[in-house]
């Protein structure tokens, strides 16, 4: 996690650690919320993509990166992607909120709007990165170690005791 802390540091924010006294009230403990809605992208996302992508070969670069989601992984990964001028195709579902197409657009990714659900657009991202070997940056962290480390530097700086609710 450290490895993935130095590729992060230069561009994810450091995002606070709030308290709630409603929730500590409920709780009977001292509870915080990591602020990650204030993280470049709205989201932790950009962690798990941004470890990834920092990851990649030259020859893995070359080929670009290719991901299917309906929003914040997509900005992650469009972000993480112009950082080491990698080209990146998004697939989301044709439904998704305009705002977060444009925003991941503005991140410099090619969007491709297909089909109705995320399994839909996913399926069709498979069968791009299967013609064109782009790497496939997977949304869920569990599908992939690299994505993991980066989402886990989300409580790198925090005492392992505290209880974190990713906000």
């Amino acid at each position: 996690m450290f490895e993935a802390m130095q590729y992060l540091s230069p561009v994810v924010h450091q995002t606070p650690l709030e308290r709630s006294a409603t929730f500590d009230a409920m709780t009977g403990s001292h509870l915080y919320f990591k602020m990650e809605n204030l993280q470049r992208t709205g989201s932790f996302k950009l962690r798990g993509a941004l470890n990834k992508i920092s990851h990649l070969s030259a020859a893995e670069a070359a080929k670009g990166v290719i991901t299917a989601s309906a929003g914040n992984h997509a900005q992650g990964v469009a972000l993480s992607a112009s950082k080491r001028g990698i080209k990146a195709k998004i697939f989301m579902p044709a439904g998704t909120p305009k705002a977060k197409v444009k925003a991941t657009e503005a991140y410099g990714a090619e969007v491709a709007l297909i089909g109705e659900s995320y399994q839909e657009a996913h399926e069709a991202a498979v069968q791009d990165q299967l013609l064109n070997g782009s790497t496939f940056v997977h949304v869920h962290a569990f599908d992939d170690l690299e994505v993991m480390a980066g989402q886990g530097t989300i409580a790198w700086k925090w005492c392992a005791n505290i209880p974190i609710l990713i906000w």
